[in-house]
């Protein structure tokens, strides 16, 4: 026993270099994780809870896991493995202790960082989530995929002017992403540079399928440039495949700032049917009644009613609009 364990040490050595594990002995020819059989028993239990994950059979995947992990804690595929299983569960902050054992066990693993990000991102973990995309990045400076998420961290935490070069790297590495494109569009509009979000915005529009999220930033960053002609038709296409009170209310600004005002009035009252609460809507109709009654030479009675009765509807929803409660105390 003595000859073999000797033999199996040897090999150990010459596989691994000058390795010197100071406080600990070699017992029963064990390595660290385990002895080799043990490791061994463990690789294998991996590759069959991968195929039992194929299958759908998440628990029995995760029981073979914990087996594997209890005969070789330093397996970086199984913490891998697992994390992954209970990400695709929805069990987010089981992912998270999961990938982190892995991004702990072995630093330089790419998957094992960035994973470990993603998912410190889906917890709103958002500070954590950007050190763990840092780490990545250091790893893979030309992700496309880590540098567009970091820069969305960036934006969720309020940060745009962190968020730009990355999201400007992402652009660069994959130039045909819509996505990426959207969310450069997102970070130059909080940067107040609007003229470039919509460049950003229409290129995206022509590499990915609309949708209702796109139209509207697209929309939103017309608007702030004054663009008011663009922004209703944008508005006016969002309206007709995927209507929302949202978009009417946008509709409708976007109509009064172009002096058609009864059909911002129209959009408006469309908004609210829609949604009974969304208070901009309350809003934009009262100011549009307002200013019939103001152009009308202040004659309407019923007219200035109406608009004060639809700013008190709104204020009643959100009391919290100062410029509102000015126009009721003006007119009301």
């Amino acid at each position: 026993m003595t000859d073999q364990c000797s033999r199996h040490r040897g090999r150990i050595a010459f596989a691994l270099g000058a390795l010197v594990v100071l406080g600990a002995t070699l017992t029963g020819c064990k390595v660290l994780g385990g002895s080799l059989g043990e490791r061994a028993r463990a690789r294998e239990r991996v590759v069959l809870a991968e195929s039992l994950s194929a299958e759908g059979r998440y628990e029995d995947a995760l029981r073979e896991l914990a087996l594997a992990i209890r005969e070789n804690p330093t397996l970086t595929t199984a913490h891998l493995e697992m994390g992954d299983i209970y990400r695709t569960m929805g069990d987010y902050p089981a992912a998270e202790i999961a990938y982190r054992n892995a991004a702990t066990q072995q630093p330089e693993n790419f998957d094992a960082q960035y994973n470990h990000a993603i998912t410190l991102q889906v917890l709103n973990r958002l500070a954590e989530a950007v050190r763990a995309y840092l780490r990545a990045l250091e790893l893979r400076p030309y992700d496309t995929e880590a540098n567009l998420n970091i820069a969305t961290a960036y934006l969720q935490l309020e940060e745009a002017r962190q968020a730009l070069p990355y999201a400007r790297r992402a652009v660069a590495l994959d130039p045909a992403s819509g996505p990426a494109r959207v969310n450069l569009g997102a970070i130059l509009s909080a940067l107040g540079r609007h003229d470039e979000a919509v460049t950003e915005y229409q290129a995206a529009a022509e590499r990915m399928d609309l949708t209702a999220p796109l139209l509207l930033n697209l929309a939103d960053s017309l608007g702030k440039s004054g663009r008011y002609r663009e922004m209703a038709t944008t508005l006016s296409q969002l309206v007709e495949i995927e209507p929302s009170a949202q978009a009417h209310e946008r509709l409708g600004f976007a109509l009064f700032r172009l002096g058609r005002y009864d059909d911002a009035l129209e959009a408006f009252r469309t908004a609210t049917r829609l949604d009974s609460l969304h208070y901009p809507a309350f809003n934009g109709i009262g100011v549009c009644l307002l200013n019939n009654w103001l152009v009308g030479g202040q004659t309407d009675e019923a007219t200035r009613r109406a608009a004060i009765e639809a700013l008190r509807r709104s204020v009643r929803i959100n009391r919290a609009q100062p410029r509102v409660v000015d126009l009721l105390a003006r007119y009301g």
